[in-house]
């Protein structure tokens, strides 16, 4: 009997591991930008077309690699980050498992260009389904320029699972948000099909959300910053009556890096208790930094999750810093006589007999039906207590103003005659027209 057990080719091992990295281009981009960010680079620009299918290019300013590095970065579980099973627990880098470059180049076309700053040339390389195709010296700016074309053109069977360009677009954009706000000291940009989408110079916290989610963000967060022993938490939250149906704008960093955690979510709701419906939710963009031996990152291929050592402590500290927030700054109902917009500074302190009663101002004189236009009062005589005022006497005969006087016999009158003369081939002829208008009442008139 035959053994049956073989070795994965590595195109096919690249591949199925591509379906746990790379699952619809939005995976790619945030491989591509993290990658970017660890370079260190403070400029990184973003470029798409047909919402990643055809195109994801990132070009950064960071450190660029050399000729070796340049080849090494496609292989299977080659990094830089760790060179020990220690080191999983001292990560403060983005990417660590060296499977992203690898699995991209097995279900896309790339084109690699880097160069580092001390070198006179870069190095170009272009890889199709993890085949090197070309790799030779080239010209270009200090830095990495990656380029990947055709996502999945040699596995259509996954490509036809991508949705509509407007739904990968989103799916993009949720990305490319959670990175930038992770990074408001790197300049951003992003376009898309030859526009600009995004736009972000370098800038504080909170003016990086308000360039990405709206300037009528600016009145709407409340700061929150905790220091322990445990974590460092700071951020903001939403004030409740801005909350949403959805919960889109919600974001948890932890060492910088975005995470989705049901648990710490459920902290920050437990803090907007009693001031929020049930299917409303709260903004919230909140980092926790935290002793990276304290958390294990290395439990989901997209590192979106996080286990930790204490949560219970962190749930705790997230909760009551969020809550202590949203009184510090009067959202919260409280009953406080101290603050400065209590109760008894709505109550004037002066005594009752200073109080003074409102005069009154008028004419005494004024008489809306006499015939003499009114005189000007002078200023001395403007003022009147209402002991002075007396009932101005009414006139005689004042319901005729509203009588109309009736006629019952119907006037008939004649209008004038006209008359003229008319030529008609030398002729003249006489024509003439009588009218008559009868008049009933003198408010309408008839005629025949």
């Amino acid at each position: 009997m035959f053994d049956i057990i073989q070795l994965l080719p590595d195109a096919v091992a690249n591949q199925i591991a591509a379906g746990e990295v790379v699952q619809r281009p939005a995976s790619a981009v945030k491989e591509l930008v993290e990658n970017a960010i660890d370079a260190g680079a403070d400029k990184i620009q973003l470029i798409l077309k047909d919402a990643g299918k055809a195109l994801i290019q990132v070009i950064d300013n960071g450190c660029g690699m050399s000729m070796t590095d340049a080849r090494m970065c496609f292989e299977r579980h080659a990094t830089s980050k760790i060179r020990k099973a220690e080191d999983l627990f001292a990560i403060r880098t983005m990417g660590f498992r060296g499977e992203a470059m690898a699995s991209i180049a097995a279900i896309a076309q790339v084109e690699l260009k880097t160069r580092r700053m001390e070198d006179e040339l870069g190095t170009q390389i272009e890889i199709e389904g993890s085949e090197v195709i070309k790799q030779e010296p080239c010209q270009c700016n200090a830095g990495t320029s990656i380029c990947i074309k055709n996502l999945f053109y040699n596995t259509p069977a996954r490509r036809n699972f991508l949705k509509g360009n407007a739904v990968e677009m989103r799916h993009i954009i949720d990305e490319f948000q959670r990175v930038a706000l992770a990074n408001p000291q790197i300049f951003f940009t992003m376009h898309h099909d030859g526009q600009e989408v995004y736009h972000l110079p370098v800038t504080s916290f909170k003016q990086r959300i308000i360039h990405l989610l709206g300037n009528q963000y600016n009145q709407r967060l409340v700061p929150v910053e905790e220091d322990t022993s445990i974590i460092k938490l700071r951020g903001f939250v939403g004030k409740p009556e801005f909350a949403r149906r959805t919960r889109g704008e919600q974001f948890f960093f932890v060492n910088n890096r975005f995470i989705k955690d049901a648990y710490l979510n459920h902290a920050v709701m437990t803090a907007f208790e009693e001031l929020l419906p049930d299917d409303s939710y709260p903004l919230y963009v909140l980092f926790i930094d935290i002793d990276p031996s304290k958390i294990d990152i290395n439990v989901h291929p997209t590192k979106t999750e996080i286990k930790y050592q204490d949560e219970k402590a962190i749930y705790a500290i997230i909760r009551s810093a969020v809550k202590r927030s949203l009184g510090r700054y009067n959202i919260t109902p409280t009953i406080d006589f101290d603050q400065e917009n209590s109760i008894e500074h709505l109550i004037t302190s002066k005594p009752m007999d200073e109080i003074i009663a409102p005069s009154i101002k008028f004419n005494p004189d004024f008489n809306p039906f006499s015939a003499q236009p009114p005189a000007v009062p002078s200023r001395e005589n403007t003022s009147y207590s209402n002991s002075n005022y007396q009932k101005a006497a009414i006139p005689q005969n004042w319901d005729t103003l509203y009588e109309i006087s009736k006629r019952e016999e119907v006037q008939q009158q004649k209008m004038m005659v006209e008359s003229r003369e008319i030529e008609i081939e030398e002729q003249q002829v006489s024509k003439s027209s009588e009218r008559q208008l009868f008049q009933i009442q003198p408010l309408y008139f008839i005629a025949n």
